[in-house]
């Protein structure tokens, strides 16, 4: 679906005519904090100032259209001011249940049937583009042009081309040694000022449009690029295709739409990075009539871990077979684990969804899993999908719950409508989505809530490329956008230096409590147990704990965070709480002290926890489990390690 113009939930919409005396205007947040200064010349120049402070100076925004520019010389006929404030329950909230959408707008009417709109949030600033026309456009570029005052220190994924898996570490930088000729960007980028400003960048409401990637100026700025729209493909294997012909364009669309959210959430407090709902509050809202079925939930997966259950009550040779598969369905209905996911061999041949691997019977398999109150997700590429889209409705026909799609590793113009177009169809038949090889999430999981968790991130499938100094940038940024599929759940733990894993003995960078807390902090709708059955068996203490940690939350509170170090927070569902905390390895260890004040009054509560043991910082595996009681007016001091963690139960 193009999107219309409607905006709806304003309250007091002003309007000022073409007789508007000058050409300079603003929008402040509504705490009169933050504030975009907009001016007409030549072309559209904004400046983005916080409490007297220049953060983002000379801006400039166009769009450049096969017979036209929207932006130059821009002609004013009217501006409109308005107010949002309104407060929406989320179909599916990863942070929290109740968002509140509250900031000022600007809208300016340009002659030449166009208009941007400005949004000013009390953490954030965002801008767009919308036309009435009433032809087909195309696009041929579209500006976006930042600078800043001074120096910032920018945190970035860079990429040698528009295929990309979005799993690329992280790169940090000045932004004034960030050139023209280094590799681009895709979002979300966050940025550092010297004034103790934080900037996160990145898009909403993304639809029938490009992935916007960014690079460097030689000016100590950023600069849009995008890819062009393909034409033709060749065959390129069973999981890709080759581009043969793109367009001059990078979108043909409809004339009468609003375009993608260029947005910047700011802070000078980390700790609002990780709680900002931009991208929900940008975007348009759920299309679905019902989504009542729609069930978000942890899964037991075989494939990080080999699909090599093992042990004295393991009396079949185990693999990709039905015997291993009725053996993870069994553990999943234990722990009221709801799925189980079939990777890559479950089909005799990843081109045919249809005909399952004779080792495999899949209907045997989906009925067993009914038995026992556990779904089953399938495993397809892109192309197969693709080239079999009524698999949906086979796949629903079969009693399959969702499917995890892998592989796309694009996001030109024709890849973005791919994702619409599944998510869509899945939804007619009640499947869940989980996108792989996936662009980060930029608002279509909020139109279609079947979408529940997009990879486009550096998980533990890396295997030794998945360390915490990385991935504790993840919860300030990829995070900070969306729903992450990381695939946490190690319980073979190690310190980086005496790293040596495969699978089928699988492990990771990191202490055991850090891996219990990445359930609490990291935020998905299909929340993965990667590993071993039986090495959860082996570790039920651990086990019980994860497999209780919900993947949708009441209520979040954010207790302590520095970007890339270190995160501390508490989530709510219904009267428990799960406390998580993870750090990086630069420091040999990091101590907090915890307030229960967000626990009721006059309550007390039993709190079981997970720690870093005396020797974690050289034996990872080693932890401790403790139980005691607290109440709001208790304070804990809790120390991590090196790759550390601290995780919680307060019940």
């Amino acid at each position: 679906m193009r999107k219309g113009m409607l905006l709806f939930g304003f309250f007091g919409i002003f309007c000022c005519c073409s007789n508007v005396q000058g050409r300079s205007f603003d929008v402040q947040s509504p705490d009169g904090k933050l504030k975009v200064v907009i001016d007409l010349k030549e072309k559209i120049y904004y400046s983005v100032i916080s409490q007297n402070d220049t953060i983002l100076k000379d801006c400039t925004l166009s769009m450049t259209l096969s017979d036209d520019v929207l932006g130059a010389k821009p002609s004013l006929q009217n501006i409109k001011r308005g107010k949002i404030d309104k407060e929406v329950l989320r179909p599916i909230p990863l942070k929290n249940a109740l968002v509140r959408n509250y900031c000022n707008t600007l809208r300016m009417n340009m002659k030449g049937n166009y208009s941007v709109e400005f949004r000013a949030y009390d953490n954030g600033i965002a801008y767009r583009f919308i036309t009435d026309r009433k032809n087909e456009l195309e696009v041929l570029d579209e500006e976006f042009a930042i600078h800043f005052p001074t120096n910032y220190w920018a945190h970035l994924s860079k990429t040698s081309g528009f295929k990309t898996s979005y799993e690329n570490p992280y790169s940090h930088l000045n932004t004034m040694d960030y050139k023209s000729s280094d590799e681009m960007s895709y979002f979300p980028v966050l940025l550092e000022s010297p004034q103790g400003y934080n900037i996160l960048i990145s898009e909403a409401d993304l639809d029938d449009y490009p992935c916007m990637f960014v690079k460097g100026t030689d000016k100590n700025g950023l600069t849009a690029v995008f890819p062009k729209c393909p034409l033709e493909f060749g065959d390129d294997g069973d999981r890709s295709v080759k581009i043969l012909k793109e367009a001059n364009y990078i979108a043909k669309t409809e004339g009468k739409r609003t375009f993608p959210w260029r947005f910047f959430m700011i802070s000078s407090d980390d700790k609002d990075i990780l709680s900002n709902e931009m991208v929900y509050n940008l975007s348009s809202p759920c299309e679905l009539e019902d989504y009542s079925w729609v069930k978000p939930g942890q899964v037991s997966w075989e494939w990080w871990n080999g699909a090599t259950p093992y042990g004295p009550d393991v009396n079949f040779v185990s693999g990709f077979n039905m015997d291993t598969y009725k053996y993870f369905i069994d553990f999943a209905a234990k722990y009221h684990i709801p799925y189980i996911l079939m990777d890559e061999g479950w089909a005799l041949s990843t081109r045919d969804p249809y005909t399952p691997n004779p080792q495999v019977n899949v209907h045997e398999i989906i009925r067993y899993g009914k038995e026992k109150g556990v779904g089953v997700l399938l495993w397809l590429t892109w192309l197969t999908v693709e080239n079999h889209f009524d698999v949906f409705k086979t796949f629903s026909d079969w009693g399959v719950a969702g499917i995890k799609i892998d592989f796309m590793d694009r996001s030109d113009q024709w890849m973005v409508n791919y994702y619409e177009r599944v998510a869509k169809e899945a939804a007619k038949y009640h499947l869940l989505i989980d996108f792989h090889g996936s662009f980060k999430p930029a608002g279509l999981e909020y139109r279609y809530p079947n979408i529940l968790s997009y990879e486009g991130v550096r998980g533990m499938e890396q295997m030794g490329g998945c360390y915490p100094d990385n991935s504790l940038y993840l919860p300030f940024m990829r995070n900070a956008v969306g729903p992450m599929d990381y695939t946490p759940g190690a319980m073979i733990s190690m310190q980086p230096e005496v790293y040596r894993a495969d699978r089928p003995n699988a492990a990771s960078i990191g202490t055991r409590a850090y891996q219990l807390a990445l359930y609490v902090v990291f935020e998905s709708g299909v929340q993965m147990l990667a590993d071993n059955p039986t090495l959860y068996y082996r570790n039920p203490d651990c086990t019980d704990f994860i497999t209780k940690v919900p993947v949708t939350w009441d209520e979040t509170k954010i207790l302590d965070a520095k970007i890339g170090e270190y995160v501390v927070l508490a989530r709510r569902k219904g009267d428990k709480w799960f406390i998580g905390a993870i750090c990086n390895g630069k420091e040999a260890s990091r101590r907090f002290t915890l307030s229960f004040d967000f626990l009721d009054k006059d309550r007390t509560y039993r709190m079981t926890s997970f720690e870093d043991g005396i020797n974690a910082d050289r034996q990872a595996m080693d932890y401790r489990r403790k139980e005691q009681q607290v109440n709001s007016s208790d304070k804990l001091n809790i120390k991590l390690v090196r790759n550390g963690g601290w995780a919680a139960v307060v019940e």
